[in-house]
């Protein structure tokens, strides 16, 4: 059993493999390998894995099950004492890998461990998919340090210490093995997107913690699978920002929430609709009935919920923040 198992999850990405493979595997260390967890995909990928990389491990999985459970049913099949799941539109950079394991093996309560993600084709920026960690506001809305919505920073040092995050980028995720499979892993019902950050809550919840580690750094494109444009992506952020409230939020906090996340979901949906976004503005409403139809089914998932963890969401709004204040920047502690 190797320490660390890379899993790759591909889905008709062999551009992808053909560019960013052999980077990765020649920046893997003896205590390492590299596993691609294919989604039936329909382009040339299995052939080109097994004509020109025939040592490496696939798991085929029978259909395609999303980001979150096809990453649940090929990490069932890995032993490995760590987990690093790893975008195929990434670019690694040499011994990325050694600081975040340093960083476990020195201290058991650190469950995941995020790198620094830069911009592949701006490499002096942060990518927009987890920048130098994630946080995120009381109502549920999603940011970074070095990403503030539409406001990408370049990177200066200004982010080079190690940090506690409230969550960590499924494009680059180190994970204990144990822990993963402790909580559950991905929610398979979220299919893909915002499933790593309610798994991230469900680690805060149970107590352990997760960094952010700048001396390992990699370089992400973003958008392989799904563009930013794309409707469905929309759809799938807004549903699911809704499940992980509903799974992770104290239950004193529930109602209010949601009153005020409804308002400025609509609001959201209009403003797409002004912008000419009309697949978008009926995205959002579908998104709604979609929560409210799986609102039973994510009720039942509800766990241990930790105050402490609700505590270190940031305790203000993120969208008044940026929109009425113009604020731009948050370096961990405080919005500027």
């Amino acid at each position: 059993m190797k320490q660390l198992a890379i899993v790759i999850l591909n889905w008709n990405g062999k551009r992808f493999l053909e560019k960013f493979l052999p980077t990765l595997l020649a920046n893997c260390n003896e205590n390492s390998e590299v596993v691609i967890v294919d989604n039936a995909s329909t382009d040339d990928s299995i052939k080109f894995l097994t004509t020109n990389y025939p040592q490496l491990r696939i798991i085929i999985n029978d259909e395609n099950y999303g980001f979150a459970k096809g990453y649940n049913v090929g990490l069932r099949q890995i032993e490995a004492k760590y987990y690093c799941l790893l975008n195929s539109d990434i670019e690694v950079t040499p011994h990325w890998t050694e600081p975040v394991i340093a960083q476990m093996e020195a201290d058991e309560q650190i469950a995941a461990v995020q790198p620094k993600l830069l911009s592949y084709h701006n490499r002096t920026q942060f990518e927009y998919a987890g920048a130098a960690g994630g946080f995120i506001d009381k109502y549920g809305y999603p940011f970074c340090r070095g990403r503030f919505f539409d406001v990408l920073e370049e990177d200066k040092g200004q982010y080079d210490k190690e940090m506690r995050i409230f969550w960590a980028s499924g494009a680059a995720l180190f994970v204990r093995s144990d822990i993963y499979h402790q909580l559950g892993g991905l929610d398979d019902d979220f299919f893909a997107h915002m499933e790593e950050i309610d798994f991230c809550w469900r680690i805060n919840n149970a107590g352990y913690k997760i960094m952010f580690n700048p001396n390992a750094v990699v370089y992400h494109i973003g958008g392989g699978t799904l563009p930013k444009e794309n409707s469905f992506k929309t759809y799938l952020n807004y549903r699911n920002d809704l499940f992980l409230l509903l799974k992770n939020l104290p239950k004193r906090r529930l109602f209010i929430t949601f009153f005020i996340r409804f308002f400025l979901d609509i609001l959201a949906a209009f403003v797409f609709l002004m912008q000419g976004h009309k697949k978008d503005f009926t995205a959002v409403f579908r998104a709604m009935n979609a929560f409210r139809k799986g609102y039973r089914n994510m009720k039942r998932k509800r766990g241990h919920i930790s105050e402490e963890a609700f505590r270190m969401t940031y305790p203000h709004s993120i969208v008044f923040a940026r929109f009425i204040k113009r604020k731009k920047y948050f370096d961990g502690q405080k919005l500027t």
